[in-house]
């Protein structure tokens, strides 16, 4: 703790000490202590170095962020164009591609039309003959099929260990009739 001095007793050039205010002419009594604007006056700079410290630790952190952020930006630079230049290759050669499944594309459509009309052709060049055809091919297996007096002759069953199995094609015709 710091001795406690009287006004005249304070060493000179003290807060409060005689010679202290010998030098300013205008204050004309003599005091003793520290004054209410003295101590403002102390914390007013008090507060103003804990101000400017906090500042200064404020602007170092933000400085070494600044360097950190500037480190990341140039590496992430330093990879980006490679990358860019690979891509925009890829680019390219998917525009290519794209232009040759264009090319395949068109000449598809045009073999599909192609096949279109000549199965138009085939169906009405061919299609009426071979239905007549059909037509008689049918006729003729019902006429041999038939007994001499108009009847179907009964087919042959066949026998697997001992049992009976109806022919392959029933009696019955499609829609459930005899015929």
């Amino acid at each position: 703790m710091s001795p406690r001095y009287s006004c005249r007793d304070a060493p000179a050039g003290a807060i409060g000490s005689v010679d202290n205010f010998s030098r300013h002419p205008a204050t004309s009594r003599e005091r003793c202590g520290v004054t209410g604007g003295e101590v403002a006056g102390i914390l007013v700079a008090v507060f103003w170095a804990i101000l400017v410290s906090f500042l200064a630790v404020a602007l170092v952190r933000l400085a070494q962020t600044l360097r950190a952020t500037t480190r990341l930006v140039t590496e992430v630079t330093e990879q980006a164009v490679p990358l860019l230049a690979d891509a925009s290759a890829t680019v390219r050669s998917a525009q290519t591609q794209l232009d040759r499944v264009d090319a395949i594309a068109t000449d598809v459509q045009e073999v599909t039309s192609n096949a279109s009309a000549l199965s138009t052709t085939v169906a009405s060049t061919f299609g009426g003959p071979l239905v007549k055809v059909a037509a008689f091919g049918y006729g003729v297996r019902r006429a041999m099929g038939r007994t001499d007096d108009g009847t179907p002759r009964e087919r042959d069953r066949t026998v697997v260990v001992g049992r009976t199995v109806p022919p392959a094609r029933a009696t019955r015709g499609r829609w459930g009739r005899k015929g």
